[in-house]
Parts: structure tokens; sequence; C-alpha cells
């Protein structure tokens, strides 16, 4: 099940969180609930209902939106949603905490504790660059971004979204051609942080990171190009945002 921005649910979604950071409250609230409305599937009214939720003003409301997201997350049973299961069993809880249930408080706490776990993707795994690199060789955590030499990462990324990983490779800096490589993890693996419940619930970009190397065992050449002008727009994004490692969304 793969995310898809150009969706007109998930539109929405951007539009509300762009009337967010402008401090328009109202509006956002708006715009979600239309999200709402026009969802017609479950990852659609799962998104959505994310957003409702947070902008309701009564705590029975907010925890109805909540319970709602948490049975479709649970029904979908996708990787694009799991890690956002662990936040609303403690959201849950904190709504029951306001309103004076701790025994309900305390068993939604428990299953936000069981329900964080290490991503259950199994992959294929894709990594984006412009680096001429062979079958064998191993990617490692320690060297300089792919798109800010300035900055040294501490992890070695990647997705299990093939078209993500060809916009990163668009994007990464040099003069090489646009190389997707398939990985294989060496060892553990974590949900990206950065991405993850940051903007969109869960991780539905499918990004991850580890401290071991990876594997080069692969390498793909069919995936959706962007145009010279949606690149010029990440680019725009990338040279603005402080220092975080930007969302990249698969198309």
């Amino acid at each position: 099940m793969e995310f898809n921005p150009n969706n007109n649910v998930v539109k929405l979604c951007l539009q509300g969180m762009g009337m967010e950071e402008k401090g328009k409250p109202e509006e956002a609230s708006k715009l979600f609930q239309e999200a709402w409305n026009e969802a017609t599937y479950d990852l659609e009214k799962f998104i959505s209902a994310h957003y409702v939720a947070q902008y309701q003003k009564n705590v029975d409301d907010k925890l109805k939106w909540l319970e709602i997201a948490l049975q479709l997350a649970l029904k979908i049973n996708d990787d694009t949603v799991k890690s956002a299961i662990p936040s609303l069993y403690s959201n849950i809880a904190k709504c029951y905490e306001e309103l004076s249930s701790p025994d309900k408080a305390k068993k939604n706490y428990e299953l936000a504790t069981s329900f964080q776990n290490k991503p259950s993707d199994k992959g294929p795994f894709y990594h984006g660059t412009k680096a001429d690199l062979l079958l064998g060789d191993l990617l490692t955590a320690g060297g300089s971004s792919n798109y800010k030499r300035e900055l040294k990462m501490n992890h070695i990324y990647f997705t299990a979204l093939v078209n993500g990983a060809g916009l990163a490779a668009a994007l990464a800096k040099g003069d090489n051609r646009e190389r997707v490589y398939i990985v294989e993890p060496t060892g553990e693996f974590e949900n990206d942080p950065n991405v993850t419940d940051k903007k969109f619930p869960g991780n539905p970009t499918r990004s991850y990171r580890s401290q071991a190397p990876l594997k080069i065992v692969g390498e793909v050449t069919d995936w959706v190009r962007q145009t010279p002008e949606e690149l010029q727009k990440w680019r725009e994004k990338l040279a603005n945002n402080k220092g975080e490692i930007i969302i990249l969304i698969s198309f």
C-alpha cells in the first residue's frame, strides 16, 4: 500500500498542515474535516482521522477520533501505518487520564509499549545516490550527506519504495548519473525518526536507518522520474530545511 501525495485527501491534509504552520488552526481543522469527508478507503480515512483528532476541543470527541484512527490502523495492518500505533495508544491513554479513568489509561499505555517493536518490513530495500558502486560493496554510516556535504551522517538511510530512492538519487549532489541500488541491511534497523509521525502518521515513505552497513545486492533502472519543475521544488525544500533529513515521498 503506497502513500501518494497526489491523492486528493493527502493534498487536503498537506494544505491543513500549511495552515497549521501559518498559525491558522481553524482553517486547518476545516481542511482536515474536509479530507475525512472525502476519504473513501481505509488509508485515506486513517490519515484524515489522525488529523481530525488533533483539533477536537472536547476530550470525549478527541478520544472518539483517536479510536477511529486506531481501529483503521489495526485493520490496515501495513508497514506504512504500524509505527503510528504506539502513539495512538499513548494519546488514547492521556484522554482516559483526563477523563479520570486510570484503569483504561494504564491498559492503553501498556498496549503502546507492546507495539513499540522493530520494523517488520521485509523489503526489498533501496538506496538512491549518484555514486558508482559495485555489487558486494558496503554502504556505511559516518560519511557526508547526499544533500548537504557539511552534514556527517551517523546512520545510513534507505527505503522500501523504489520511487522514493529514485527521488533521493535525483536530488543527491554530484554530476554522475542517478543510481538506485538494491541493498540488504547487515544489522538491525529502525524507522527513520526524521519522518516517522513528523508529518503524516506512521512511516508512509517506508524510510529506515541503520548504523550497520548496507550491502549492495543489485540495481534497478526503472522508477518514476520527476519533471525538472518538480525536482526544482524539492531542491528548494532541501535548501530551506533546518538540517533535518527531508521527507522523500514516493510518487
